[in-house]
């Protein structure tokens, strides 16, 4: 079974393969077509960008997508996450995609034998989102070897981090991290200030800040979204000191002059809203993908 659960899944010749699709269907290629199967998105966690481009991308190659709503499925009932997959697989679904608040959930589902896309598990990894960042930064520099990334943020509570990391260092890119002493995690790499490096960097990345992840009430306490935005947020300062041809990016969702300053979401170098463009036709590509090589 092929599934796409985490960047370790794909080769690098995999994950530029399906960067080039992906830029191919954004200048319209042809899609390639499945009106036989069946898809079901089950996202246990809110989404607003990851659910409805999977729906669009799987629309666009004509896949029959099955409703599904946490709110009214048995899982009120107290059904694991087990059966109610084996029921989807047993009625006649062809694959999952997955958006679930543990880390690591997929591995209770191991004798499922269809396959599932990963659309994020807990603060663990977010594949596709990572694969739409890749291809937003090919887009620019057709290249990842040299390149200066730098992500700042709640770097402990983010799956967006650990993909990126996992797979752009990779690729030859150089990243490092800005974040608060509470929201660092020293095992994924270099941390850096922000103010050291931000005229140096290729693509600044930010990311949000995870209230609904933050457990300890020191993280609930100690956040002021003005001392945050000072301290570790793209400023007009900050963005005034990046180099020529540098470009800012963000997951979303995005809070406003807290991760970044509002009058730069969409300024010259934001790539913000195209990553969310890109992240439909990333998604057609992974469909594909998963499609072709489990021969469904």
């Amino acid at each position: 079974m092929k599934n796409l659960l985490s960047m370790e899944d794909l080769t690098n010749e995999e994950i530029l393969s399906l960067v080039k699709r992906a830029i191919d269907l954004k200048k319209g290629a042809e899609n390639k077509k499945r009106n036989d199967l069946f898809v079901a998105n089950l996202f246990f966690e809110n989404s607003t960008r990851t659910k409805k481009s999977f729906e669009v991308a799987e629309k666009k190659l004509n896949l029959n997508v099955i409703d599904f709503e946490v709110s009214t499925s048995s899982v009120q009932k107290g059904e694991t996450l087990y059966d109610t997959c084996k029921t989807l697989e047993m009625i006649g679904i062809n694959m999952l995609v997955i958006r679930h608040s543990e880390n690591e959930y997929y591995k209770q589902l191991k004798n499922l034998k269809i396959p599932i896309i990963n659309g994020g598990d807990g603060s663990g990894d977010h594949p596709s989102q990572c694969l739409l960042d890749i291809m937003t930064i090919y887009e620019t520099y057709g290249k990842f070897d040299g390149l200066d990334i730098i992500i700042a943020g709640d770097i402990k509570n983010s799956r967006v981090a650990r993909s990126n990391k996992k797979a752009l260092t990779r690729l030859g890119a150089k990243v490092s991290f800005v974040a608060p002493e509470i929201w660092k995690d020293e095992s994924l790499g270099e941390f850096v200030n922000f103010d050291d490096v931000i005229d140096k960097v290729d693509v600044c990345m930010l990311l949000r800040v995870q209230h609904e992840r933050h457990t300890d009430s020191k993280e609930k306490t100690e956040f002021s979204k003005e001392n945050y935005h000072k301290k570790y947020g793209l400023t007009e300062e900050r963005y005034k000191r990046l180099k020529e041809g540098a470009i800012i990016m963000h997951p979303a969702p995005v809070n406003r002059d807290v991760e970044i300053a509002d009058s730069l979401v969409e300024s010259e170098k934001s790539c913000i809203f195209e990553q969310m463009r890109n992240g439909m036709f990333m998604r057609q590509a992974i469909l594909e993908y998963i499609i072709e090589k489990n021969k469904i």
